[in-house]
C-alpha cells in the first residue's frame, strides 16, 4: 500500500470540508494518508508563518512517504527558498520518496535542482484534483502510477496548428535525453538572475499559468527570451494557460498571438502546445530533473523517462 505525506507549504486552505473529502477519497483509493499537524493553519494568506511551513517540509522530508503531496498552491514557497531544507529533501528522494505538486510549488522544485539536481514530480495537488464532485480518471491513473513506481511515460494529441507550423516534425521524429523542468512561468520567471533558477542547456522546458492574460504570459516569455533561457533549449511545451479575461481592447491579440510571437523567436527550436498539464482536471505527471525522450508519430507526441 503506498504511502502519502499531506503538507502545506504555501497559501492556506480555506476548505477543511475538501481535505477531508479529498483524504477520504485517496483513502478509499488504498493509499495510507498522513496528515502533516500544520496542513490547516494559517497566518495571514499563509498556511502558517515561515517558520510553520520549514517544519512541515522537514517532516515531510522525514516522512519515509512513498509520495509527498501540497494541498494546494497559492504563494509562500519564493520566501521560503534560502532556509529549505535541501539536504533532507535531497536524502528523501534518494530514499524514494516523490515530491509531487504545481502552481506555487514550481520554486520548491527549481530551488532543489538548482541546488542538488534533485529530481522531483509536477502532478495533482489534493485540493486541486481530489476535492471536486468529480475525479479525472487520466490524472487519477496517472498519479496511481507514479506512487506504484510503474510510470514511464506519457503523451498527448498535437493540434493540427503545430504540425503546419514545424514541417520538421515528421513521423519518427525524436529528441533524445533532454533534461525535462519547468513548471509555472510566473514562477520560473520569477527566479531568473537568482541562484534558485536551474542553468539548463539543451532542455525540454514545459510551461503553464493560471489567471494571467495572453500579453502578461508574453511578457514573462519576453523575460525568459531576452535572459537567454528559451534560445537554450531544444524543445518548449505549453500545458494550459487558462482563466483570463479577453477584452475588445485585444482587438484579435489572444494566446495563440503568443504561440507565433514565441516562435518567431525561437526559429529550430519545437514550440509545441496542447500539454495536459496545469490548472486543468486533466494532468500528467512530468518527471522534472529527470532525462527524457521527446517522440512525435503522427499527430501523437510522446514523452518517455522509463
Amino acid at each position: 500500500m503506498p504511502t502519502i505525506y499531506v503538507y502545506s507549504p504555501s497559501g492556506a486552505v480555506r476548505d477543511r470540508a475538501g481535505v477531508r473529502r479529498a483524504l477520504r477519497r485517496l483513502q478509499e483509493a488504498g493509499y495510507e494518508v498522513t496528515l502533516d499537524p500544520a496542513a490547516l493553519a494559517r497566518h495571514q494568506r499563509f498556511a502558517g508563518d515561515d517558520a510553520t511551513r520549514l517544519q512541515a517540509i522537514e517532516r515531510a522530508a522525514a516522512s519515509g512517504a512513498d509520495v509527498v503531496l501540497t494541498t494546494r498552491g497559492g504563494y509562500g514557497l519564493t520566501r521560503l527558498l534560502p532556509q529549505l531544507p535541501y539536504e533532507a529533501i535531497a536524502a528523501s528522494v534518494q530514499r524514494g520518496t516523490a515530491w509531487v505538486g504545481l502552481s506555487d510549488f514550481t520554486a520548491l522544485q527549481m530551488a532543489v535542482l538548482a541546488r542538488c539536481g534533485t529530481p522531483t514530480w509536477a502532478g495533482p495537488a489534493l485540493l486541486e484534483d481530489w476535492a471536486g464532485e468529480q475525479l479525472d480518471d487520466i490524472t487519477v491513473a496517472c498519479f496511481d502510477d507514479l506512487a506504484h513506481g510503474v510510470g514511464e511515460g506519457t503523451g498527448w494529441r498535437l493540434p493540427l496548428a503545430d504540425r503546419r507550423a514545424h514541417p520538421q516534425l515528421v513521423d519518427g521524429w525524436q529528441l533524445s535525453d533532454g533534461l525535462l523542468w519547468g513548471g509555472n512561468l510566473s514562477i520560473v520567471a520569477g527566479l531568473v538572475g537568482t541562484p534558485y533558477l536551474p542553468t539548463v542547456e539543451g532542455g525540454v522546458l514545459f510551461l503553464e499559468d493560471v489567471g494571467e492574460h495572453p500579453y502578461r504570459i508574453e511578457r514573462l516569455l519576453t523575460q525568459l527570451w531576452l535572459a537567454g533561457i528559451l534560445p537554450r533549449q531544444r524543445a518548449v511545451l505549453l500545458g494550459a494557460f487558462n482563466r483570463y479575461q479577453l477584452t475588445p481592447h485585444d482587438r484579435g491579440f489572444r494566446f495563440e498571438s503568443v504561440v507565433a510571437w514565441l516562435r518567431e523567436r525561437l526559429p529550430g527550436v519545437p514550440v509545441l502546445t496542447g500539454l495536459p498539464f496545469g490548472h486543468v482536471p486533466t494532468k500528467v505527471v512530468l518527471p522534472v530533473g529527470r532525462r527524457v525522450d521527446l517522440v512525435v508519430q503522427g499527430r501523437e507526441v510522446l514523452l518517455l523517462w522509463g
